[in-house]
């Protein structure tokens, strides 16, 4: 049933303030299940389950799904749609409120999900910070904000670099908006993060290496040598040695800088 009618049939519409748009068109829904790799053995953790379209989806190819929904006007249609399924657990609440690993157990587990723009970052970040993180995450977002996730160094961002960090990105598809109900403004995409067991590159301090990250990127049009020296409180030397050290001309901008220069700065900073 398209979700509008189903909505009707419960005297109930879409929440703007909670980015509901609903996937409607059935092949890019098989297109994100396809990308999870899904087995009988797999967990799944699915945030936002909306009217259960990717969830029953879901629970076809896994062996379980956790499917937490904010929205509490949507568990009656939930229950009914998903009823007989289960290796399905609807939790209600806010992700941002839960533990994503306690969810499913606290064993190796998926994550799928249609994130709304408005908390896209703050997800990520809430899932990388888990304990286990997810194995694998394969995410409908704003176009735009795929491009952000999957940016090369000279487009390169602090969502990008706190996402690249913990996994390996890639965008694998593109959903029209018109394949959503109510159809939003701008396209959407399929991205798949796979998280690696340890983060790829070395550094002394996870928190010291996030916060010079987010120093450079403080004030983005200023070079790399004023936006470390404001953001970190550091004398202008010592922050012209360790860039001088690591091999990094002081006036560049953080966009253009890899993950391995960062990790190296870092390592200089942290050593003088």
């Amino acid at each position: 049933m398209h979700p509008r009618r189903l909505l009707q049939g419960y005297g109930l519409y879409p929440k703007k303030s909670l980015g509901q748009n609903f996937l409607v068109d059935e092949a890019s829904l098989r297109r994100i299940v396809a990308a999870a790799d899904l087995t009988a053995s797999d967990v799944v953790l699915e945030i936002g389950a909306g009217l259960g379209a990717l969830t029953r989806h879901l629970a076809a190819a896994a062996g379980q799904v956790v499917a937490v929904e904010l929205d509490n006007r949507l568990l009656p249609i939930l229950e009914e749609r998903l009823a007989g399924r289960a290796n399905v657990q609807l939790v209600p609440g806010d992700i941002l409120s839960l533990d994503p690993a306690a969810l499913v157990g606290g064993g190796p587990y998926k994550v799928v999900a249609n994130l709304p723009y408005y908390i896209t970052a703050a997800i990520l970040r809430h899932l990388l910070a888990a304990t286990p993180r997810p194995a694998l995450m394969v995410l409908t977002v704003q176009r735009e904000v795929a491009q952000r996730l999957t940016a090369a160094p000279g487009k390169m961002s602090l969502l990008a670099i706190s996402v690249q960090y913990y996994g390996r990105v890639r965008q694998l598809a593109r959903i029209k908006a018109g394949s959503f109900f109510p159809r939003p403004g701008v396209d959407s995409a399929v991205v798949r993060v796979d998280v690696y067991p340890q983060p790829i590159i070395s550094v002394p301090d996870e928190a010291a290496f996030f916060q010079a990250v987010r120093a450079g990127f403080s004030q983005k049009r200023k070079q790399l040598r004023n936006s470390l020296k404001a953001g970190l409180n550091l004398p202008a030397a010592e922050v012209q040695a360790a860039l001088a050290a690591a091999g990094i001309d002081h006036r560049r901008r953080a966009e253009t800088l890899s993950l391995e220069e960062w990790a190296s700065l870092v390592n200089e900073l942290d050593s003088g």
